[in-house]
């Protein structure tokens, strides 16, 4: 056993060095940064993680950025915070910038939001072997850590030098403020003045990136009927009743809407004599013999569904009217020939590393985020943060011992972009 360990040790070695003469020597000079700075990393990632930043916590999620402030000061950027108005109760953003003319204008994205609000029962940042549980550990404060520790790196190896770097960190990820006109305003004008986009949402596994993502959108759907006895259900001066209406929508999309790619599940159904919503709430009533008017459904699907959506909607069982109405929200990140070339340099990154090669992960499988609001602008690539799982669960977790290599990715995607033209 001793003879087969040494063995395999002196291969490793030999394979090892043999990635390593891919790699320039600024290369591999932040290759050994990272290495040196990850007791730092995982320390910060800790101290954000105990910070509670639920997306209505408006002062928690200010006090992650503040902490993000102070570390790219440190690191030569412009910082600056930029409020919400108070009617959209959301916290706002952080923005970084450097200028500079040398290779790809780069606008790199996170969030310090979380899903967990301060009323939650997590107990914070804890370690168990390779794995570190906590709320928003890989969603995405693992993602954000990735990348402020990648331009330390770069910082460090004196490479951040006349780039053009845009860092943004939004507030209001997991619940984007309204009108998106302008809590996305920002990251739209920062995009217009880049070439390239990188965001950190959580990787989907170490072999893969995102090159494209699917939109989001809501629909209300409201149903009405004759209210009546139960006794006379289905004469004609009555008809079906606005649940059974409901119920033949609703079939009828499961039936002849599945699409690769889209998903379209009801949300919220409500229905009885009297119905109210307020803050997709509702208050209803209605009794067992009395036929119900009035029914109100609410999802998220695809956009390029509402044509046949209308279409079945609009052919009403006897006695019932129905009306469906869509709100916009996150569009989509559509697949490019520039999405796919930055995917080929990430990949070649990842080989050159040692890590292997990286390829795109299916969109299906991946929903909407912020990068989808900017991909008309940019080419892009999304699911560079932190590995990890169940996110926006109490057993979120994020694993530790594949953060050094994720930095180390980006901090040489980051290197390879502003050298190129």
């Amino acid at each position: 056993m001793i003879r087969i360990t040494t063995i395999f040790t002196c291969l490793l070695l030999v394979t090892s060095s043999l990635f390593a003469q891919k790699l320039n020597k600024e290369e591999k000079k932040l290759v050994s940064i990272v290495d040196q700075n990850m007791t730092e990393a995982i320390d910060f990632l800790e101290k954000i993680v105990n910070i509670n930043s639920g997306t209505n916590n408006l002062e928690g999620v200010k006090e992650v950025g503040n902490v993000f402030k102070l570390e790219l000061d440190a690191l030569g950027f412009e910082t600056k915070w930029i409020d919400m108005p108070p009617e959209m109760k959301r916290a706002g953003h952080l923005f970084a910038e450097r200028e500079g003319n040398k290779g790809k204008r780069i606008l790199l994205m996170g969030h310090l939001d979380t899903v967990f609000e301060p009323t939650g029962n997590s107990q914070g940042f804890i370690i168990m072997d390779t794995i570190a549980y906590g709320p928003g550990a890989s969603d995405m404060k693992g993602g954000d850590m990735i990348l402020l520790f990648a331009l330390k790196a770069l910082h460090q190896a004196n490479l951040l030098k006349n780039t053009q770097l845009i860092v943004s960190y939004h507030g209001d990820e997991e619940m984007a403020g309204t009108p998106i006109s302008i809590s996305r305003k920002d990251i739209e004008l920062a995009a217009k003045r880049s070439d390239i986009a990188l965001s950190f949402e959580g990787a989907t596994g170490f072999g893969f990136a995102t090159v494209a993502r699917r939109g989001a959108s809501h629909w209300t759907l409201t149903v009405t009927g004759n209210q009546a006895h139960s006794s006379a259900i289905f004469r004609p001066e009555v008809g079906a009743g606005a649940i059974y209406e409901s119920a033949r929508i609703l079939h009828r999309f499961y039936d002849e809407l599945q699409e690769v790619n889209l998903t379209y599940s009801p949300g919220i159904i409500a229905g009885g004599t009297i119905v109210e919503e307020k803050d997709n709430e509702f208050i209803l009533s209605g009794k067992s013999n009395i036929v119900p008017n009035k029914t109100v459904i609410s999802e998220e699907q695809k956009e390029n569904t509402r044509a046949k959506m209308r279409e079945i909607v609009s052919e009403n069982l006897p006695g019932t009217t129905a009306e469906i109405v869509f709100e916009d929200s996150y569009p989509a990140m559509q697949l490019t020939e520039g999405n796919m070339n930055l995917l080929n340099t990430l990949s070649q990154i990842s080989i050159d590393l040692g890590q292997g090669e990286v390829k795109a992960w299916d969109p299906g499988k991946r929903g909407a985020g912020d990068i989808s609001f900017i991909a008309k602008y940019v080419d892009g690539l999304d699911g560079l943060g932190a590995m990890g799982n169940g996110a926006h669960s109490p057993e979120e977790y994020v694993y530790l011992n594949t953060l050094d290599e994720q930095i180390k990715r980006t901090a040489l995607l980051i290197y390879r972009l502003t050298r190129e033209r």
